[in-house]
């Protein structure tokens, strides 16, 4: 005789593994971990490094591709490791232009269904399958971070750093955000709704500035670290690296 009832989701997640799903779960863990491992020992080593960020749609040519190109030779010619996303776009630029100067260029990839795809001017070239792996390794050894106009992965880039080291998670670094007229809207409502409704201090906005030339890129940052005395890391620091 036919069976007719329905079934139940109860009885759907009877018909799955849970020691299957576990298992799975846990292999997990070591992928991850060969990830953070694999960054950790490449990376380590390419001090002073800056950060770039910006969007993987705008195609060469276009005024802020080239302004990234030439903010990235300045700082590989100025000593300055140089690390994107490793995709296209602002990625590219900024990759293109330290692969032609001094300094390495580095490309943290990421796998995505769409858009992502390794631009060919990395010196070093990591792959990641989780975001926040990534996230990591473009904090953890950057000595500045360069964000071009970009959409809603530049915006978390920008808030991630923003966020640890306002909570005092991260080390204090320079964060330069490019284009004066693309970054206005937001810093504005930074300023007349985060701070006015007290959810940020007025403080918090000093832990950026903005630029508009190449070269002011790479003069911020050294104002900054002349102004502390140098790249090198105290103590403190090291301890929030190491816990980062």
């Amino acid at each position: 005789m036919k069976n007719d009832a329905p079934i139940s989701p109860k009885s759907l997640d009877s018909l799955a593994s849970p020691s299957s799903a576990l298992a799975r779960e846990s292999w997990k863990i070591f992928q991850i971990m060969a990830e953070f491992v694999e960054g950790f020992e490449r990376l380590a080593l390419i001090r002073p490094s800056v950060s770039i960020f910006g969007s993987a749609r705008i195609p060469p040519g276009h005024p802020y591709y080239v302004a990234a190109e030439e903010i990235s030779r300045l700082l590989s010619d100025a000593g300055f490791s140089v690390v994107s996303g490793g995709g296209p776009g602002i990625m590219e630029a900024a990759n293109k232009g330290a692969f032609a100067g001094k300094s390495a260029s580095v490309g943290l990839n990421i796998k995505l269904p769409h858009e992502q795809h390794s631009n060919p001017y990395q010196d070093i070239s990591l792959s990641f399958r989780h975001f926040f792996a990534r996230k990591v390794m473009f904090v953890k050894y950057a000595s500045a971070y360069v964000v071009l106009p970009g959409g809603f992965g530049t915006l978390d880039e920008l808030a991630e750093i923003l966020t640890l080291v306002q909570t005092g998670k991260g080390r204090r670094i320079p964060i330069i955000l490019v284009h004066r007229p693309f970054w206005s809207g937001l810093v504005e409502w930074f300023k007349d709704t985060l701070v006015v409704e007290g959810t940020i201090g007025e403080r918090d906005l000093e832990l950026f500035v903005l630029a508009d030339q190449p070269q002011d890129v790479l003069d911020a940052i050294f104002r900054y670290y002349e102004g502390r005395g140098g790249f090198g890391l105290s103590a403190e620091e090291r301890e929030k690296e190491l816990e980062l």
